[in-house]
């Protein structure tokens, strides 16, 4: 009986040397080289206009930005979240030529035809337990965006509904993200 060979878990040094590449996205998960389409314009926006939206409201904590790079697990990964938002101190912690170890705070992923209820499933997992401490679903379609923290705690919030924002104190008219 012949031994089957385990792959090989590539480091994200080793993803780092990896030729760019402009029609795709290349994420590293768990040690393996995944590549992702890029998003539609309509994934776009919605991005844009969360980062517009939550940028006030968390400024004075830290940063939100859009396609943050981060190293969820320390070796084998590094993955860009649609949206994020950094608390100051590790944001100025971060070395300009490394990516943010552990997940951002707020990790918030607009869904695109491509996801697997089973992708989401082990990102929140993840996240959740990487550092973050709420995974955001937007689901674009169904205009809902759904809330996870860390506790385990979800809610699902649609147009007409408030999403508070713990972090940051206030809320967010979720209409307003689908405009």
């Amino acid at each position: 009986m012949a031994a089957v060979a385990e792959p090989l878990l590539m480091t994200v040094a080793q993803y780092r040397q990896l030729p760019d590449r402009d029609d795709v996205i290349r994420e590293l998960h768990w040690g393996q080289v995944v590549t992702l389409t890029r998003p539609k314009m309509g994934h776009a926006k919605i991005q844009s206009r969360l980062v517009r939206l939550l940028r006030p409201k968390a400024e004075h904590l830290g940063v939100v930005e859009s396609e943050v790079a981060f190293r969820a697990l320390p070796e084998y990964d590094l993955r860009g979240a649609d949206v994020a938002f950094v608390s100051r101190q590790r944001w100025d912690a971060t070395p300009d030529d490394d990516n943010l170890h552990g997940s951002p705070e707020i990790v918030i992923e607009v869904l695109s035809p491509s996801n697997t209820k089973a992708e989401i499933r082990e990102k929140a997992a993840l996240y959740l337990s990487t550092g973050a401490q709420e995974f955001w679903i937007v689901d674009p379609k169904r205009k809902t965006i759904t809330v996870t923290k860390g506790e385990g705690d979800a809610g699902v919030f649609i147009a007409g509904d408030k999403l508070p924002l713990s972090m940051f104190g206030g809320d967010l008219e979720v209409a307003r993200i689908f405009e």
